[in-house]
């Protein structure tokens, strides 16, 4: 098997009395899509920034593309791509200059205009960056971290603040570098994309890995590719979701405000008897939904609580 791209092992790093990550131990295989999944406060943030090399680890080893930080830091550096999750540039250079000197800080990398027309800037190559809106903003942030051709790119937060066009782009320079052999390490809050994007996912919670595998593996731990939820009329009172854990069909339940969410493996089962038991009730639903199950739902399940409560 070939060595990970990047690995960290029992990391912690406190500010003061406050843990930040507590023993998360983790492996990235080369060619990889891996993302961070968590709250914001989880740590997720604070790994990536020890992985980058900007923050020194408290304790625990950290490893990127088979060398360590302290000893080979410009090796490192001449290998990674890094967007961060606020990037400042100077806001009177022009788009293109900003890109070329980003690229002549690598011994290597990619023809400037060729990475600025992959992000989507090609119209705004002569633009000044204080001129660009802050989806533009961001895409060029983006471009100043592919220009040096990395095998490593780090992605903290990259589509945040960007429409569904600029969104997507971004997707596809993802898909792009996963089909040249590169490794990404991705942390989002979006769900749809760390299911489009991921290889491999670990959820984190109050800086540590709570669950850990490719979006399918994980979703399917629910034991149930089928969600349910059911609106009550205004002012009801929600069932108790134990009362309905025993229905066919039905793998877990729980309430959200107004809402009752149950997990099912087979909807044409659940449905009826579902509403059956409500009907017993004396219960009106004010709607009822089906979908397919996600990583929200994952992490709903695991934590109690929604990726972006904080």
């Amino acid at each position: 098997m070939s060595a990970p791209a990047a690995a960290v092992r029992e990391l912690r790093k406190s500010y003061g009395r406050v843990e930040a990550v507590c023993g998360l131990s983790f492996e990235i295989a080369p060619a990889e899509c891996f993302g961070l999944l968590g709250p914001n406060g989880a740590g997720k943030t604070t790994t990536v920034e020890i992985l980058e090399g900007l923050l020194r680890p408290g304790s625990g080893e950290v490893e990127v593309l088979g060398r360590r930080w302290g000893s080979d830091d410009h090796e490192i550096r001449q290998r990674i791509g890094v967007c961060l999750q606020q990037t400042v540039l100077s806001e009177k250079l022009e788009v293109g200059e900003t890109v070329a000197l980003f690229r002549s800080l690598y011994r290597d990398g990619r023809p400037p205009e060729e990475v600025i027309e992959e992000v989507g800037l090609a119209e705004k190559r002569r633009a000044r960056v204080g001129a660009l809106s802050g989806g533009q903003k961001q895409r060029l942030a983006v471009a100043c971290a592919l220009v040096g051709d990395p095998e490593l790119l780090f992605l903290d937060e990259p589509t945040t603040g960007l429409d569904p066009q600029s969104r997507r782009q971004v997707w596809d320079i993802v898909g792009a570098l996963k089909s040249r052999g590169r490794t990404v390490v991705l942390t989002t809050h979006y769900m749809d994309e760390a299911e489009k994007l991921c290889d491999r996912v670990a959820v984190v919670d109050h800086g540590r890995t709570i669950a850990e595998g490719t979006p399918r593996e994980l979703i399917r731990r629910l034991g149930g590719d089928h969600v349910l939820e059911v609106t009550l009329e205004d002012g009801a009172s929600p069932p108790r979701p134990e009362a309905f854990a025993d229905l066919p069909s039905v793998r877990s339940a729980r309430s959200e405000a107004s809402h009752l969410v149950l997990t099912v493996g087979e909807p044409h089962l659940a449905i009826p008897a579902l509403l059956e038991r409500l009907r017993q009730g004396g219960v009106s639903p004010a709607s009822l939904g089906t979908r397919h199950a996600s990583l929200e739902d994952v992490f709903v399940s695991l934590t109690g609580r929604h990726l972006r409560d904080g």
